[in-house]
């Protein structure tokens, strides 16, 4: 089974997604699974997970919703209030949405230091009781805060989404390299070959200028814990769906099929907990 393993959807609204600016034209409007579908089709990919992009409880049972009426959205990554001093009521209730995979919290806007916050830890904490997942989304200065607080909790399954985004336009890797590294040690740690593009600069990129961040994540993290995804729609800003998959198929089309089949799906079917 083919997975896209990180992907949006939305109905745009201009407050709520006021992070799309007036230099994001393209991704003003709304993406819904109609759109997605043909993309997915074109390339063989049996299904996809959707991911959340406005924290909200409203977001996650939108994502649910849709997933419900398209059963080739395998899972959702939602959004919960990790802080929150009922999370383990929350999470209860949670627990029985068959397609609900995990959380994500933005943590790229925030001070790496908010990954001190022991209301934030206490909710992570209880993510592995009622066997959710956490995708990571950072930045490559939170990557020493994320370590700390990955390294607590050993049972606890996190993914680090889009290579945990080095600054590939201006080809500034060796504090990301080295906190990658690092964080690819803890074996619960998978990593989102994903959101490449959109690090990069956007009209003028090639398949070479990502090749030292894909070696360094294939080299610390093996093929068994990457998992491709597309970023779709934020990813065209940068690149059509089509460029963003063979940017990635191409650097491991000389790879054993075996590890292709795991990047491209298998990986994620394993780490979300989606069956064949």
């Amino acid at each position: 089974m083919r997975i896209d393993a990180h992907q949006h959807f939305w109905k745009f609204d201009p407050i709520r997604d006021a992070w799309i600016n007036d230099g994001m034209q393209v991704i003003r409007k709304d993406f819904l699974p109609q759109d997605l579908k043909p993309e997915l089709d074109k390339k063989q990919i049996d299904g996809c997970i959707a991911v959340q992009a406005d924290q909200s409880p409203h977001e996650t049972r939108y994502l649910l919703e849709l997933a419900e009426q398209n059963p080739w959205i395998k899972k959702v990554v939602g959004w919960v209030d990790l802080n929150a001093e009922d999370i383990d009521a929350q999470l209860e209730l949670y627990a029985s949405e068959k397609k609900l995979a995990g959380f994500r919290k933005i943590l790229q806007t925030l001070p790496p230091e908010a990954m001190d916050d022991p209301r934030f830890l206490r909710g992570i904490g209880k993510l592995s009781k009622y066997g959710f997942t956490y995708d990571v989304l950072i930045y490559p200065e939170h990557l020493e805060k994320a370590y700390e607080m990955i390294v607590r909790f050993p049972d606890q399954p996190f993914i680090i989404d889009h290579l945990a985004k080095p600054n590939i336009k201006n080809g500034e890797f060796e504090k990301w390299s080295e906190g990658i590294q690092k964080i690819a040690e803890l074996e619960q740690v998978y990593c989102k070959v994903s959101g490449m593009v959109t690090e990069a600069d956007w009209k003028n990129w090639k398949q070479a200028d990502f090749i030292p961040c894909l070696d360094t994540v294939t080299e610390v993290f093996g093929t068994k814990r990457l998992v491709y995804g597309s970023d779709w729609p934020v990813c065209l800003l940068a690149g059509s769906y089509n460029e963003v998959f063979d940017l990635v198929y191409n650097y491991y089309s000389e790879f054993p099929h075996s590890e292709q089949v795991g990047i491209f799906g298998a990986n994620a079917q394993r780490f979300y907990g989606i069956g064949e």
